[in-house]
């Protein structure tokens, strides 16, 4: 007899959420649901990351671009026995919608929701497409800690019971306001965020400055890591990611070197690194080479899960 999703997720032991609250040093990494009915892609990425990472984000129509839904996605993980961190975003649902999706989450025992608001339509490939924005994140991370209540949005009691999620937000670190930032991150806390993921991080200058401000509210911080392919890759980014600020040495580096992908794999090593003396964690991001993110880890020093940590080191000793 078939095994459910829902039995198979009782099983699971929810790593990332214990060992957010046991102050581990976390590790994630993103992986984009499959663009069509097909799932085989997702299941190969996420194996080959499993008991390297805590949880494994499951992105919900990044840079509002078609793919298969991230609670479907999520559900297929956890029959995997991988935990998944299932990204929420406000731009295609209303309040009722995204409501249902978090109850639905929760009786599949999709436990780790990231609340975020979303990239507007126009940056995607449906760009005839109607934008809901019924929420942004942080009333997305207040429903959630209703639901969290046994209330819905309303302030109505669930009849069948609350909701068990962990729920986390991002944050940007390198934003060009720091008031901005302040004030956002600080909105995100009150509002029930437990976690924070950040953006892309290449000044970390910048990010030990925010880790002062953030480091005594006690929500774990996991900093961006994404993997450079090349010079061509990170002017790109440059210049069509907002937010985004790759530093021409940086560049440099990766225009000079015989093997680039290479090249950005020790850039990313050594940001883990540096991630590893500043934050609680590391969010990894190596769109199309998610099978790469092992080998990052073996470079950085992180071992598997099964073994402990190793303390952060100041220099990559094996390069």
């Amino acid at each position: 007899m078939k095994v459910s999703t829902i039995e198979l997720s009782q099983n699971i032991q929810p790593s990332f959420r214990s060992a957010a609250k046991a102050k581990e040093f976390l590790i994630t990494a993103e992986v984009s649901p499959p663009k069509g009915g097909n799932s085989d892609r997702l299941v190969q990425m996420a194996l080959t990351l499993k008991n390297r990472v805590h949880a494994i984000n499951l992105t919900d129509g990044s840079r509002a671009v078609l793919r298969m839904s991230p609670l479907a996605a999520s559900a297929i993980l956890l029959e995997q026995g991988i935990e998944p961190i299932c990204q929420m975003v406000c731009r295609d649902r209303n309040r009722i919608a995204l409501q249902a999706d978090l109850m639905g989450a929760n009786a599949l025992g999709i436990r780790n929701i990231l609340a975020l608001t979303g990239d507007p339509v126009k940056v995607g490939d449906c760009p005839r497409a109607r934008g809901v924005f019924d929420l942004e994140s942080v009333r997305l991370l207040q429903t959630i800690e209703r639901l969290n209540r046994g209330y819905d949005g309303n302030d109505r009691r669930l009849s069948d019971g609350a909701t068990d999620l962990f729920a986390g937000a991002a944050v940007d670190p390198q934003s060009s306001s720091w008031s901005g930032l302040q004030q956002r991150f600080e909105r995100k806390l009150a509002a029930g965020a437990e976690f924070f993921q950040s953006q892309a991080v290449f000044d970390f200058d910048r990010l030990e400055k925010f880790m002062q401000v953030a480091t005594p509210f006690g929500k774990p911080i996991l900093a961006g890591i994404f993997l450079l392919k090349s010079a061509k890759n990170a002017r790109f980014l440059n210049r069509c990611v907002p937010g985004v600020k790759i530093p021409e040495t940086t560049i440099a580096r990766l225009e000079q070197a015989s093997e680039p992908l290479l090249e950005g794999m020790l850039i990313a090593a050594e940001q883990v690194q540096l991630a590893r003396q500043l934050c609680q964690g590391v969010h990894l991001m190596a769109v199309k080479r998610e099978e790469l993110i092992p080998q990052i880890l073996d470079l950085a020093g992180v071992p598997t899960l099964s073994k402990s940590v190793s303390k952060p080191q100041s220099t990559l000793a094996q390069f």
